[in-house]
């Protein structure tokens, strides 16, 4: 049996992206937003390996783990911080404050799953592989190769999405704004673009705009993804820009790739 690990991150894309990283190599993951439900989650969990950020609500990573050692069941279990400081000192502090090592943030996700592992008992490492032999078969992607222009200004946002469409063998080809992804599309032309709206600048309502007078471009399937609070009329607005889709943050990553596998098989019919 694989590890259970406990993941307390405040941030929802951080937190979605090791979630999803660690479920597909089969650890059982349990997770809180905030550090007051981290400390209770971990005493009812009994977590094999504790994952936490340090700049959280309620209470802070060092607080946590001052909270967690004070549990007579949890002083060996391995706490890690997730954390983006990188300041002289920093790691000499996170390690006398109770922690057992840190992982720094922004996570890779190729090797996210093993930098963790080197805090997980050999007996509980998961065998090495995305989904285990337990778990679900991923859907097919319709073709090796297409490509997917993923556009969005957060990094967390295109790990995710490169993480999730990269192995069923789709070409992903990431841009951090508007203006980059022009300029890709200038030399190469995907089978789909991605797009969030709301981005610096110029938003994903300006790139589509762009992309539907290019004859050259109009036709390729175009999605909006988005986690705004504006819902309802975004999606409207996107879809009235010509968008194939409009999808909502968070979503299942099955949900996710059957959400694109659609709009490419529409633009093949």
């Amino acid at each position: 049996m694989a590890a259970r690990i406990l993941v307390v991150e405040d941030n929802p894309a951080n937190l979605s992206l090791m979630e999803y990283l660690l479920r597909a190599f089969g650890y059982a993951v349990v997770t809180a937003t905030d550090g007051a439900a981290g400390v209770d989650a971990a005493r009812r969990e009994s977590p094999d390996v504790i994952l936490m950020d340090l700049q959280m609500p309620v209470l802070n990573g060092y607080e946590c783990a001052e909270r967690m050692r004070a549990v007579p069941a949890l002083r060996a279990v391995p706490i890690v911080a997730v954390t983006a400081f990188a300041m002289v000192g920093d790691r000499d502090k996170i390690l006398a404050r109770g922690f057992d090592g840190y992982i720094s943030k922004p996570i890779t996700p190729d090797t996210f799953v093993g930098q963790v592992e080197a805090f997980v008992p050999a007996s509980l490492r998961s065998s090495g592989h995305p989904a285990g032999a337990d778990a679900p078969e991923p859907p097919a992607p319709l073709a090796r190769g297409q490509t997917i222009l993923v556009v969005d200004n957060s990094p967390v946002n295109l790990s995710l999405t490169a993480s999730t469409l990269g192995p069923l063998g789709y070409d992903v080809v990431t841009a951090g704004s508007v203006g980059e992804a022009v300029e890709i599309l200038r030399t190469r032309r995907p089978d789909l673009i991605l797009s969030d709206i709301h981005m610096p600048g110029q938003s994903g309502y300006d790139f589509i705009a762009l992309v539907k007078a290019d004859a050259r471009l109009r036709n390729i399937p175009f999605v909006f993804i988005s986690s705004t609070v504006w819902r309802d009329r975004d999606r409207a607005a996107g879809l009235g820009f010509g968008a194939r889709d409009f999808i909502l943050r968070p979503i299942e990553p099955e949900a996710f790739v059957a959400r694109i596998e659609a709009s490419l098989r529409d633009r093949e019919r």
